[in-house]
């Protein structure tokens, strides 16, 4: 089987351009996790992404699963995109290496619709404490494998609020995006408010 990380780097380098800036993790009983730093000048108005690289390694299992597949299940990676200046966003690069390693430590099977908590703010003053996995496809296509082994999908991470993620539990995550997407919420904004709930 070709190695999937150097195909994933270079999915993300077509996509994004070259990284300005890596950093490495190592997690007890994990495989070493990267996030590369991505900026993006040619938007009305910077912005900064962090992509972690490491998490598709290995496909995600059911913890249900009586064995782990070493070969078949969902891959994936994350993506984190903000507008830089306004906070020291650069501190998120170890809460992403930790849920990039959530499949291989925790056994989790991260999808879209997911909520993921961190335990603590996003980076220092941050309003966020845990993120809502978005759909994949819009800023870095599928990186398809060879058969038998499933695309590995580039999954969008959106910060909430305690708030938010508490009224995305009972409502769901489609109806706290068209709450974001009907209040014309600016998602990358590191410092913005939660979005009214009533």
């Amino acid at each position: 089987m070709a190695d999937v990380l150097p195909l994933v780097e270079a999915r993300l380098c077509t996509a994004l351009g070259e990284p300005d800036a890596r950093a490495a993790v190592t997690f007890l009983g994990a495989e070493r996790v990267e996030v590369l730093r991505f900026r993006d000048e040619s938007e009305e108005g910077a912005v900064v992404r962090y992509a972690t690289l490491g998490m598709s390694a290995q496909p995600m299992t059911d913890p249900a699963a009586m064995v782990a597949d070493p070969v078949q299940g969902p891959r994936a990676e994350l993506l984190l995109s903000v507008r830089p200046g306004g906070a020291d966003t650069d501190k998120v690069l170890r809460p992403l290496a930790v849920l990039a390693a959530s499949p291989q430590v925790e056994g989790l099977v991260v999808m879209p619709g997911a909520s993921l908590d961190v335990g603590g703010p996003l980076w220092p003053g941050a309003p966020f404490t845990s993120v809502l996995v978005a759909e994949p496809g819009g800023l870095v296509e599928d990186l398809e494998l060879d058969d038998p082994m499933d695309p590995v999908r580039f999954l969008p991470l959106l910060p909430m609020t305690p708030n938010e993620a508490a009224w995305k539990r009972v409502h769901g995550a489609q109806a706290l995006q068209e709450r974001w997407l009907a209040r014309g919420t600016d998602l990358r904004d590191p410092a913005r408010r939660s979005v009214p709930l009533e």
